[in-house]
């Protein structure tokens, strides 16, 4: 018996008509990201793997879950676990004028274990501004999250921000902070107590009780901002609250990649279980170009997971499949099926979208599977409607409505004139 294949471990097929809630999310954010200026950015899905190590040596995604092989020429390659650093290297690459701000939907690859909302193949949605420290495109990229959420009617969606500083106050303050878990390195989980030293910041992430306690009393580096970052996070909090974003300051958010300074900020649900409750974030990331061999370039960005976003509307009740737009017509031919076949073509070309049977099935079954397309119209062709170059209109969603006879001329703008 022939082998038979599913989709590996950690991967899913979205299939209609889900996937047009997956369009429909899509195309909600594209309209608010063209709204705001930000172009489509279409990337590779892998890139030479060093554009990822050279921002991540330290973090899990570089270290556990990339994706990482060898093209037939030998060169390391790396499917993209995140979407930043490729924005950044496409930067690099082509120049543009700055501020150079763009959006993409895209698919990400980690090896992690697969659970609720999170997969090995999982899509994001972000967009990035690069060329300005300007503490008010902070503002602009978190305000177009927080709305992108409350468009879809979330209303259970925490906003958290912090500042990490830069390069000028954040070595002080990690002297402190390795002191401090030098000191409690003992009360550390496993993985922390041999690499609080390494990247003292990712202990201060870390959802483990044991760390989680450690570090209650960890000193906060909000509290150990230079001057000019202090101002640029009280302009950051000026601006949300003029825009009338809520927000809540977390001092232990840092974020999950080595890139960040000043502004880092994520979103999470109260709607979904607190151990994965974050469904997107981002921050300023003003040192990655320079990462990435090229010159100082400030820049900030969020990212947010399509799965993750679908999984809340859920939990919430919102954005279901009644918010993707249904057929408009379907086409019933008992007639040989040339007629169908036509008048689809006619009203697609219309801008009317249409759909019909095939393999010459009858009435019956034909308008069966026109019900079950959801069409607002059945357009209807038997043999007197051919005879008389007519077509019968049938509505589909109002009981009781009666059909009506129209000349085959005139059905499309009949039907504009009756769709919504």
């Amino acid at each position: 018996m022939p082998e038979t294949f599913q989709a590996p471990t950690g991967t899913r097929d979205v299939m209609p008509p889900e996937s047009a809630r997956w369009e429909a999310l899509v195309s909600r954010f594209a309209a608010m990201a063209d709204r705001a200026g930000y172009g489509l950015l279409l990337s590779p899905m892998f890139e030479d793997v060093g554009v990822f190590s050279r921002v991540g040596e330290s973090t899990d995604v570089v270290r556990k879950e990339m994706y990482v092989f060898a093209d037939r020429g030998g060169r390391s390659l790396a499917l993209r676990p995140e979407g930043t650093a490729p924005v950044v290297r496409a930067y690099l690459q082509h120049r543009p004028p700055v501020p150079w701000k763009v959006w993409y939907a895209a698919p990400g690859f980690r090896y992690e274990r697969p659970q609720a909302g999170r997969y090995r193949q999982h899509h994001q949605l972000g967009a990035e501004a690069l060329g300005s420290a300007d503490p008010d495109v902070d503002v602009e990229i978190i305000s177009l999250a927080a709305d992108l959420y409350a468009g879809l009617g979330l209303r259970r969606v925490l906003l958290l921000i912090n500042s990490i500083g830069d390069a000028v106050c954040r070595p002080a303050y990690l002297a402190k902070l390795s002191a401090y878990l030098l000191d409690r390195q003992d009360s550390l989980c496993d993985e922390h107590r041999e690499r609080a030293g390494e990247n003292p910041l990712r202990v201060l992430d870390c959802k483990r009780k044991a760390c989680r306690e450690a570090t209650r009393s960890a000193p906060h580096i909000i509290d150990h901002l230079c001057n000019r970052c202090a101002e640029h996070f009280e302009r950051v909090q000026a601006g949300l609250g003029a825009l009338r974003v809520t927000f809540a300051i977390e001092p232990r958010l840092v974020r999950g990649l080595d890139y960040y300074t000043r502004t880092t900020f994520e979103f999470q649900s109260t709607a979904l279980e607190s151990a994965q409750n974050g469904i997107g974030g981002g921050g300023r990331y003003d040192g990655l170009a320079e990462l990435l061999g090229g010159p100082p370039t400030p820049g900030i960005g969020f990212g947010t997971g399509i799965e993750r976003i679908l999984l809340t509307c859920d939990a919430e009740a919102v954005f279901g499949a009644e918010t993707t737009r249904a057929l408009d017509v379907f086409v019933v031919d008992i007639t040989g099926g040339a007629e169908a076949r036509d008048l689809a073509a006619l009203l697609r070309r219309a801008g009317i979208s249409a759909d019909r049977a095939f393999d010459g099935r009858s009435m019956k079954a034909q308008m069966k599977a026109a019900d079950r397309s959801g069409a607002e119209f059945a357009v209807v062709v038997g043999s007197e409607e051919l005879a008389a170059r007519k077509v019968k209109v049938q509505p589909l969603r109002k009981e009781g409505s009666e059909h009506e006879l129209v000349a085959r001329a005139d059905v499309v703008e009949h039907l504009r004139s009756r769709l919504p």
